[in-house]
């Protein structure tokens, strides 16, 4: 009992040390699994950083796209507003033009308006004489009257007299008639002609008060003009100055750029020695991979070994039982054997009680016959005789009868029991060779089992650190593949920047010696600049003077012009105190007209000469305000031809300063990929180094590998039968990853709700670590009911072996059930502690990711908003010049107009005045009359000059 109980220790102790390999087997499945899941999570990420990696470089491409398209609006709206100024400087030229015919027309005015002047003051004095004439006619016919009886030769004088009173009084009266038609006519023109010169008047007010606010504008962009020239200067002077830290800077990329060229040969030969390395740990991989085979099959044979030391067990704990229930059987048949003796004892026992009873019943007869007499003795000693054969018989009978069954039972039993003991002995003798035989191959066992086991943990210490190794080689064939990628990456950006930056370098070199000539060109252009500027200044000084001497004339002009209103009203004066001595006296009357005639005649050819002056004044003053105009009009051109060069100027001094904090960024970004490939390649030696030692410790261990994954292949074999029963396991926890990466998917797309979600982990964390806290509980708990079937299975086989090995195999299928719970409780809790590390780190990928997006959206939102911003700005300023263009183009087609109907007016105008002139000149027979139009021409021709000085000396 005592073997077979140790027997049983040891298979138990087999059965753990395989649940324990099982265990391992399971937990290299988990880890190889993780290695796989992780592999595939890396290959999902990466496929998701090209995929984002690719819409963000179609991204900057519509961005780009977008920014070229803004720069050609861009240009074609500069365009467009180049021949919009272009157009408007046009219009300010028509309007000069404008200008000068209003003034020419306003001239015209003034005169027409003292002719109709003169012409009033004529037809009044006219009145006048005419009322004095009618009265001289009333005062001669009253002295006629009185007179009464003249003589005839009086009559013949008045009736003379009469005739040329009435030939003068038919003169006067059609002079009268044509100067009221003419004052009508005139008058309605004077009247329109007033009205559109007054509207005409407003709007070049409004244009001279423009045109000052324009030449004040003018004055200010000189002004900015200047400013910008010396800080244009200033900034060539920093732009030298820049452009030497720009050479210091390019000879320092030169360097830069070499030791990146030396680096990335330096690289390529890392990077073919690191594929030479990758594909000796590809091989060593493959060689550990057909260890681990080995290896399986190495456990698969154990396994089968396992199971045939099972199976002997197991038949000897059925010879076992066999023998046992041949004792039993044997111990059954001497009990029965028992009770048949007993029974034949209580056989025994009734016959001698038969026998006494019998002797008793003779005792009786023989008393009844001897007391009865000796009646029939004959026949009593008959039947005595019968009865003592029949009791000799039964005697006989039941001696015999006891003696051969006793015996032959005895003897059977006997004998059974010998050839039943000598079995048993055979059996014990047999079973105790067996026994001995199983122990001393239970020891062999052991020792086997020790060695295999001390093998197992070696191989599976050797196993762990060549899966360690293995997954450090992997994950460092990993990160070489990926360093040699973003190696080759940075190699072909490094490459595209050493182009990119050597063609900066020669567009640098280009643009300093354009920077050297447009400085050169510049300097010029500020040189010529001050020498027309001071031109300008100087052409704008003696303008000044020349205005302020023509006022001046202006003003004398109009002093005399007074004198001459004066003196004219002073001989206006004279004449009527001659006209009304001429009353008195009619041939003093007459030689004092023919005088004054004579004197307005010289005073007429003074005028005129005065007129000639003053109109060759004007025309000088006319000319020198053209020429005036003309040098505005082209310093207006070089002020915007120089305005643009500033701004042309000032766009490329803006390029370069943004060429400049571009290479500024480049060489930045230059220097943190240089940090960062050094920092890399000293990882990359660092890693190479290990990676060395990995494989020399690696092809150290190989060997030894080799022959335990030989071993341990045949128990993979042996436990992909228990792998299978954990595949409807797998698969859920494959249903729970997939669950998971949906959620993951999900936390992806909407990652506003990943703070949501991080909340529903840390719940879920929660209820996971109250699950793992209840499967502690659990296990605790299991572990105490572990102890307690322990102790119970301890009495029970220290109690009964029959019943206890069944319960004993119940009670070590429980606990393995139990246990394979627990660890499948443990790796779910594991495994739920992974996944909530992957969400979280993936809650904080997308958070940053987010971060990220977001401020990439500001970006594009700002540099949209400051694009719109200009555009509208253009668009506006575009407005502003078309509506200038609309309004001066409406200005110069009504200006035109006006100008057309002030010539028609003026062409009318003149032809009145010069059918007038004629009629002045054919009536110069009646002198008053003549004298007054005379002096009404040469007072409106003097007030038409000072007029037109006036309104020059305005303007």
């Amino acid at each position: 009992m005592e073997d077979l109980q140790a027997e049983e220790e040891k298979v138990n102790h087999v059965n753990k040390l395989k649940q324990k390999l099982e265990q391992q087997l399971d937990d290299l499945e988990d880890s190889v699994e993780r290695e796989k899941r992780a592999k595939q999570e890396l290959e999902k990420s990466k496929r998701k950083t090209e995929g984002e990696l690719k819409v963000a470089q179609e991204n900057i491409e519509e961005l780009n796209k977008q920014k070229h398209d803004l720069e050609e609006n861009l240009k074609r709206k500069e365009t467009e507003l180049h021949q919009v100024s272009a157009r408007l400087e046009d219009e300010q030229s028509l309007v000069g033009k404008l200008q000068r015919q209003i003034k020419e027309l306003q001239a015209r005015i003034s005169e027409l308006e003292e002719e109709l002047e003169a012409e009033r003051q004529s037809r009044q004095k006219a009145d006048r004489s005419r009322s004095e004439l009618q009265r001289e006619l009333e005062e001669l016919s009253e002295r006629l009257d009185d007179a009464g009886g003249a003589t005839a030769a009086q009559i013949e004088v008045n009736k003379k007299r009469e005739a040329e009173l009435a030939k003068l009084r038919r003169d006067l009266e059609e002079n009268n008639l044509n100067h009221e038609t003419q004052l009508n006519a005139l008058r309605k023109k004077h009247n329109d002609a007033v009205a559109e010169l007054t509207d005409q008047l407003e709007q070049m007010q409004k244009i001279k008060v423009k045109v000052e606010k324009d030449k004040q504008q003018i004055q200010r962009e000189l002004e900015d003009a200047t400013q910008t020239a010396d800080s244009e200067l200033r900034a060539r002077q920093e732009a030298e100055k820049v452009i030497k830290n720009l050479e210091l800077q390019l000879n320092e990329l030169q360097t830069k750029a070499d030791e990146q060229s030396r680096l990335l040969n330096d690289l390529a030969a890392l990077k073919s020695r690191l594929q030479n390395e990758n594909s000796d740990l590809e091989h060593q991989v493959e060689d550990l991979e057909n260890q681990v085979n080995s290896l399986h099959r190495l456990k698969s044979q154990l396994v089968s070994q396992l199971e045939e030391a099972k199976r002997t067990a197991d038949e000897e704990s059925r010879e076992r039982q066999t023998l046992s229930g041949q004792l039993k059987n044997v111990q059954h048949e001497n009990d029965s054997l028992r009770e048949q003796l007993d029974d034949e004892q209580e056989g025994k026992a009734e016959c001698l009680r038969q026998i006494s009873k019998l002797n008793a019943e003779i005792q009786q007869w023989k008393a009844r016959f001897e007391g009865e007499g000796l009646v029939k003795l004959e026949e009593i000693e008959e039947a005595k005789r019968t009865l003592q054969k029949r009791l000799q018989e039964l005697t006989d009978a039941n001696e015999a009868a006891n003696t051969k069954a006793c015996i032959q039972s005895l003897e059977k039993t006997r004998h059974k029991l010998m050839g039943d003991l000598d079995d048993a002995q055979v059996d014990v003798e047999r079973a105790a060779a067996y026994a001995a035989a199983l122990e001393k191959k239970q020891k062999g066992f052991d020792k086997i089992i020790d060695d295999w086991r001390r093998k197992c943990d070696d191989m599976a210490a050797e196993l762990d650190a060549s899966q360690r190794d293995a997954r450090n080689l992997a994950t460092d064939l990993f990160k070489a593949k990926t360093i040699q990628d973003e190696l080759a990456e940075t190699l072909e950006g490094t490459r595209r920047e050493n182009k990119a930056l050597a063609q900066e370098i020669k567009d640098l070199t280009d643009q300093l010696g354009e920077g050297g000539r447009s400085v050169h060109e510049l300097q010029k252009i500020v040189r010529r600049l001050e020498v027309e500027k001071e031109e300008i200044q100087h052409a704008l000084d003696e303008a000044e003077a020349a205005l302020e001497a023509e006022e001046s004339k202006v003003l004398r002009a109009q002093v005399e012009v007074s004198q001459i209103r004066s003196e004219i009203e002073k001989r206006i004066q004279e004449k009527e105190e001659e006209f009304e001595n001429t009353r008195k006296n009619h041939q003093r009357a007459l030689e004092s007209m023919q005088a004054t005639l004579e004197a307005e005649s010289r005073g007429k050819q003074e005028a005129l000469r005065i007129k000639k002056k003053l109109e060759s004044d004007i025309n000088e003053l006319e000319i020198a305000l053209d020429h005036a105009n003309k040098a505005y009009a082209d310093a207006q051109k070089t002020i915007k031809k120089h305005q643009d060069q500033i701004r042309e100027l000032q766009l490329q001094v803006e390029d370069e300063q943004r060429q400049r904090d571009e290479l500024r960024e480049q060489l930045f970004n230059s220097e943190k990929r240089n940090q960062i490939l050094q920092s890399e390649k000293d990882e990359l030696m660092h890693q190479a180094e290990q990676a060395e030692r990995a494989r020399r410790q690696a092809e150290a261990d190989l060997i030894e590998l080799r022959e335990a994954v030989n071993d341990l292949s045949n128990q993979v074999n042996s436990l992909n039968g228990y792998k299978r029963k954990l595949e409807g396991e797998l698969q859920a926890l494959h249903a729970e990853l997939d669950e998971t990466l949906t959620e993951l998917k999900n936390a992806d797309e909407l990652s506003k709700k990943a703070s949501a979600d991080a909340a529903r982990l840390a719940e879920e964390l929660r209820q996971e670590q109250e699950h793992s806290q209840h499967v502690d509980r659990l296990r605790k708990g299991l572990e105490l009911q572990i102890k307690e079937m322990q102790v119970r299975l301890d009495e029970a086989e220290a109690a009964a072996l029959k019943g206890g090995k069944k319960i004993i195999a119940k009670l070590e299928e429980r606990i393995r059930a139990l246990e394979q719970e627990l660890d499948g409780e443990q790796r779910r809790h594991q495994e739920t502690d992974k996944n909530y590390r992957k969400a979280e780190r993936r809650v904080k990928e997308l958070d940053f990711q987010v971060e990220e997006d977001k401020k990439n959206s500001e970006r594009l939102t700002d540099l949209i908003d400051k694009l719109q911003g200009k555009l509208k700005v253009y668009k506006r300023q575009v407005e502003e010049a078309e509506e200038v263009a609309a309004t001066n183009l409406g200005k110069y087609r009504q200006l035109q107009a006006q100008m057309d109907e002030a010539e028609e007016r003026a062409d009318l105008a003149e032809n009145s005045l010069s059918k007038l002139r004629a009629k002045n000149r054919s009536s110069a027979s009646i002198a008053p009359a003549s004298v007054g139009l005379a002096t009404s021409a040469s007072a409106a021709v003097l007030r038409s000059t000072s007029f037109a000085r006036n309104s020059f000396a305005d303007y």
